[in-house]
């Protein structure tokens, strides 16, 4: 059962990178995939407990992800060297942003989802 919905995950990945090389949008074909799979459980409402527990393992998982993403980061050192500055200057900005806009939404959620009666 749970090959099923690790299944389901690829598969998704998969519609979305055929979608991204099909029509050369500059979107990530895994996130076609995430918004395939979210529209496929706003439809059928709900999280089946199989999709819950693959990607709860996958999610547990997710650090080794990321040494990929260190090891090329390694063999570009020299490149990130000479150009700091410009990424530095992509980086910093943006993680302002994508905090602050965290903040804002998580301040709109609360306010539109808790009542005066249940704050702490």
């Amino acid at each position: 059962m749970l090959i099923r919905y690790l299944a389901l995950i690829l598969g998704c990945q998969l519609i979305g990178e055929t979608i991204t090389v099909a029509t050369d949008i500059p979107v990530p074909g895994p996130v076609i995939g995430m918004v395939i799979l979210f529209t496929g459980l706003l439809i059928k409402r709900g999280l089946p407990h199989g999709l819950e527990i693959a990607g709860g393992g996958l999610l547990r998982h997710l650090a080794l992800l990321f040494v990929p993403a260190g090891v090329g980061v390694m063999l570009h050192i020299p490149r990130l060297a000479d150009e700091w500055w410009p990424i530095l200057l992509a980086i910093v900005p943006g993680t302002l942003i994508a905090i602050a806009i965290t903040a804002l939404i998580m301040q709109w959620l609360g306010r539109n989802t808790i009542s005066d009666g249940d704050r702490v």
